[in-house]
Order: structure tokens, then sequence, then C-alpha cells
């Protein structure tokens, strides 16, 4: 990184200030992104779990395919899957907090009365669904918030410091050696004088 400057102290001050900046904000970068991942770890464990629990409640369902051939198309629907909001290490993600299912009307005497369980199962599976989606949705986000932490920390650790530190030095040792060069032309200036008043 080129980092444009001017060869005097005040430049030096501001460089000093940045790196200060930068060396603060790493500790709780470094913390962001071990929280994102291990966030992310345990929802991609979470979401293996939903994963299995939906198979096992679809192998379960497959015994009764025949009856679901009879269920009227159109009797339940999805009306509204509810998410509120989530921060994690000061990601907004959203959570999954519950379905809406509107189901049309049906005669419990007229009906087979499975029916009843049938509206219930699929309320399951929406349920299931919808957690498993959001919670790929809430993975992705934080997935993404930790590659751009990770970003940041690389971009200040082996970046951005160094390269201040180097100006620093180049500073420094300019400094110096105006300072260096304004000592020996007063020592040369004090000798022609101490010579000149010789003579």
């Amino acid at each position: 990184m080129a980092i444009k400057y001017q060869f005097n102290k005040l430049a030096m001050q501001a460089m000093q200030k940045q790196i200060k900046i930068r060396q603060n904000a790493l500790p709780t970068l470094k913390s962001k992104e071990t929280a994102l991942r291990l966030t992310v770890k345990r929802l991609k464990e979470e979401r293996d779990k939903i994963a299995e629990e939906f198979d096992r409640y679809l192998k379960e369902m497959e015994g009764n395919i025949r009856l679901w051939a009879e269920f009227p198309e159109g009797l339940v629907f999805l009306e509204e899957v509810v998410i509120t909001t989530q921060k994690i290490a000061g990601v907004k993600t959203p959570d999954f907090s519950d379905v809406k299912m509107k189901v049309g009307a049906y005669s419990l005497f007229h009906t087979p009365m499975w029916y009843t369980e049938g509206i219930q199962q699929l309320e399951k599976i929406a349920r299931i669904l919808s957690r498993l989606k959001i919670l790929e949705r809430k993975m992705a986000i934080l997935d993404y918030a930790r590659r751009k932490t990770t970003q940041k920390v690389n971009l200040y650790e082996k970046v951005q410091i160094p390269a201040y530190e180097e100006a620093i030095r180049k500073i420094k040792r300019f400094l110096e050696d105006v300072d260096n060069l304004e000592k020996s032309a007063q020592k040369i200036t004090k000798q022609k004088v101490i010579e000149g008043g010789e003579g």
C-alpha cells in the first residue's frame, strides 16, 4: 500500500494516530471474526439437524401417500413467515419466529377425519422448511460478514500498519538527517566564526 506523506513531524504524528486507531481496532475485529466463525459453525450443525428432522418427517408421511392424492389442493397455504431481526456480533440477521397458515373452509362431518391431521402435518412441514431457509440466509449473511472482517484484519495487520510504520521510519530518518545537517552546518559556521575572529 503506497501512502502519500510529507517529511515533517505533523505527517509523522498523523500516521502514528492512524496506527493507533488500527491497533486499537484489531482486538475487536479479531473477536468479531471469531464470534462469527463459531456462530456459522453452530448454525451449520443446527441446519443439519433440521434437515435430518425434515427427511425423517417426510419418510413418515410416505406411508400415507395415497391419502394425500385425495387432499384438496388449495385447502391449506402458507400465508406468512414471521421473521424477527437478531444482531450477532453487530450484524443484523433474520431469525425465524413462526408461520401463519391459511386454512380454507371444510366440513368436519363430510370430509375424511385425517384432514385435520393432514393440515397439522403440512403446517409442521412449512415450519421446518421456513426455519431451514431462514437459517441458510442467516448463515450466508454471517459468513459474508466474517469474510469481510477477516479481510479487514488482514488489511490492517499485513498492509496498512506495516506501511505506516515504514513511512514513520523514513520520516524519522529524514528528520534525523536534516537535524544532523543543521548541527554540522552550525559547527562549521561556529568554526568559521572562531577562525575569522582569530585572523
